[in-house]
């Protein structure tokens, strides 16, 4: 079980490639991302769910690069605003938007509501390259802050704020965040199975 396994993050996030990687440190995989396999042609997130959307993007960069890859589809659900930007969160100013463009337009949005109520939504999707995969999920509840506060994370997280800590996500430490965390606690559950997952893996590849 010591043998080296190659396995693709589906993404080309810095952010998120950085703590996946620090998530599944001690493991025997060597994480790569798109990044590092030039121009392929991109996937069009077109899913109606968060579960959709990892499967799409984890299976066809399975399919095209010929090694198991990993995919997660994350969003913010604002109960105010009817679950957006939900699936639509990394498009919600736009398409080229940048992340303090998408969390002001949310800002924006909450003008007036009461309810700040919110949650993050991870689904993580593991594929090979036949098409199988393994499903994992996770949310962490929250409060959209009245203004963004901290420098870390990326994404919402200068608005998202975490009672028990009363903090944003952008004002923890990758510590604490990941402790919390919908993606931490995802990555939790897959690296408490990770060593039946790499046996998966080495079966189906």
């Amino acid at each position: 079980m010591n043998e080296m396994i190659t396995l693709v993050i589906a993404t080309r996030n810095k952010g998120k490639t950085s703590e996946i990687r620090e998530l599944l440190s001690g493991y025997p995989v060597k994480i790569k991302n798109l990044d590092d396999f030039g121009t392929i042609p991109e996937v069009v997130e077109d899913g109606q769910t968060f579960e959709e959307n990892a499967y799409k993007k984890a299976s066809f960069a399975a399919r095209v690069l010929g090694f198991p890859a990993l995919a997660d589809d994350s969003g913010l659900c604002v109960d105010a605003l009817g679950g957006a930007p939900g699936v639509l969160s990394a498009r919600y100013a736009g398409e080229h938007a940048t992340d303090q463009e998408r969390y002001t337009r949310l800002l924006m949005e909450m003008t007036g509501k009461s309810s700040r109520s919110a949650r993050f939504e991870c689904v993580v999707s593991i594929a090979v390259p036949t098409g199988q995969a393994l499903t994992y999920e996770a949310r962490c509840n929250g409060l959209i802050a009245q203004t963004p506060s901290g420098t870390g994370g990326f994404g919402y997280d200068p608005i998202f704020c975490y009672p028990p800590l009363n903090k944003t996500f952008s004002e923890m430490n990758s510590e604490e965040k990941n402790a919390v965390s919908h993606r931490g606690k995802a990555f939790k559950e897959i690296r408490d199975e990770f060593d039946k997952i790499l046996k998966w893996i080495q079966i189906h590849i």
